[in-house]
């Protein structure tokens, strides 16, 4: 090859790479086997597309699976894709009550490993994506781009190609800090700090019984744990948030659109106002340092006013934020605040938007320099907290239809969603006396879309809808 920058020999042999290696034949790579990666296998499938789903965990949906213990607020029929229920029903699954609320487990097993079960080879499990790059083409290289394929590289080494990639890979391994700003707390890579949705009734029990407990975030993922803390009667709680006070968690009680999901801010409430939970508000958790066995988080705040507490474990239940370096040489065209697209971002901005008036969007909001790629999911909000999966479903609807060279179809983006509750305060109060008070997961990643009857979204820590 020509040492030029600009060298002949280098364009010729570019040109047979692109003409070499059939782009047009190679599959679709879905990276991530949860409810919208699977949802896009479905799409794909539907349409007669070749494609691959790439999933890091041991099983399909490993990210749910480690907050199966967790009831959801929205009932079925808010949480099944439209292509995934017809190929299931053509393979005669039987679809779950569609009014019922399901847990994560409940949506693994009678849904999402059905659905991944269709699909055979076509997934594979242990397979962790660590970068995505142009085949023979660094981020700087122009000419002739995009007829080249991705090239897809995992961590024992192999090496992948594909024609479109779409990314679905979440959110969940990749948290918020427990310190303030935005920025680790001195001191809290030394500490244990759990995240979101520990399962505190059932696996985790042994780690919180009789223990003082810290939870920070005002999120309903923080709600969720400090409800299930207050079941362990030999336990102390400690809940820490930014705020001056907790209105923004509490919600909109009887008046929230979904019964279940104000049930836990009534109830929260009520624990505060009895102080079986310890509030503490203008929380910045600023420093933590080990004293003996346990861990004294210092805050401070903007004004630099100090105080702290001593707690035997912490949970930091402050969201999650998206890893793009997979694609750093990819054209990316991020957002410099929620490291979204820059079109989609002004559509979900947490500061101007709830999770019910996210308006419907696919594959133009979506699109990047980078011709091909997608970050769908969660993923594609960025730092938003306001995401929906029945959202993510259209999402991956529209990039389908425009992968396969329907672009009527794929700007005809449409959310069907009801004007009212979804579900009736008699279904949850009947499922609280059967199976506990349904719960939510930060982020909305399973929440009903609708907003809340009177509390806008909450941006400290956790998503407005669940």
């Amino acid at each position: 090859m020509s040492d030029s920058c600009c060298g002949t020999t280098a364009s010729l042999e570019l040109e047979q790479i692109a003409t070499s290696s059939a782009t047009g034949a190679l599959p679709v790579v879905v990276i991530g086997a949860g409810p919208v990666g699977l949802a896009a296998a479905a799409h794909l499938a539907e349409r007669g597309q070749d494609f691959l789903v790439l999933e890091a965990g041991e099983q399909v949906a490993a990210s749910v699976a480690r907050w199966g213990h967790v009831r959801v607020f929205s009932p079925w029929k808010f949480n099944i894709d439209a292509a995934a229920r017809r190929l299931l029903k053509a393979d005669g699954w039987s679809e779950p009550d569609p009014e019922w609320l399901p847990t994560g487990a409940e949506l693994i097993t009678d849904y999402l490993a059905p659905l991944a079960k269709l699909f055979g080879d076509k997934v594979r499990l242990h397979t962790k994506v660590t970068a995505i790059s142009r085949l023979g083409y660094d981020r700087v290289r122009t000419n002739g781009r995009e007829d080249v394929p991705f090239l897809i590289r995992l961590d024992g080494g192999e090496e992948l190609r594909a024609r479109a990639i779409i990314d679905a890979s979440g959110t969940y391994v990749t948290p918020n800090v427990l310190g303030a700003s935005g920025l680790p707390a001195h001191g809290e890579n030394s500490v244990e700090v759990d995240h979101a949705l520990p399962d505190v009734l059932g696996a985790d029990r042994e780690r919180y019984e009789g223990r003082h407990t810290l939870v920070v975030g005002a999120g309903h993922s923080a709600a969720t744990t400090l409800l299930a803390l207050a079941e362990l009667e030999d336990s102390q709680i400690t809940w820490a948030i930014r705020a001056t006070d907790a209105g923004r968690t509490y919600g909109g009680g009887g008046a929230d659109a979904l019964p279940a999901r104000g049930a836990i801010g009534t109830r929260l409430r009520a624990h505060v106002d009895s102080g079986r939970i310890t509030l503490v508000t203008g929380f910045f958790a600023h420093s933590v340092t080990r004293s003996g066995g346990q861990a004294i988080v210092v805050s401070r705040d903007p004004s630099g006013v100090e105080q702290s507490v001593t707690v035997d474990r912490i949970v930091a239940a402050t969201g999650y934020r998206p890893d793009h370096s997979i694609a750093a040489e990819l054209r990316l065209d991020l957002d410099p605040i929620l490291g979204s697209t820059r079109q989609l971002a002004p559509l979900i901005d947490p500061n101007q938007h709830s999770c019910g008036t996210v308006p419907a969007h696919g594959v133009d909001e979506l699109s990047h320099p980078e011709q091909g790629y997608y970050a769908v999911g969660v993923k594609s909000y960025g730092r938003a907290p306001t995401f929906l999966m029945a959202t993510g479903y259209e999402q991956v609807r529209s990039v389908v239809a425009a992968v396969a060279g329907d672009w009527e179809a794929a700007r005809d983006v449409q959310l069907d969603l009801p004007e009212t509750g979804v579900c009736s305060s008699n279904l949850a109060e009947a499922q609280e006396q059967r199976v506990g008070l349904a719960t939510g997961i930060s982020g909305g990643l399973l929440a009903t879309p609708l907003p809340l009857a009177t509390v806008g979204a909450s941006t400290d820590g956790g998503g407005c809808c669940g």
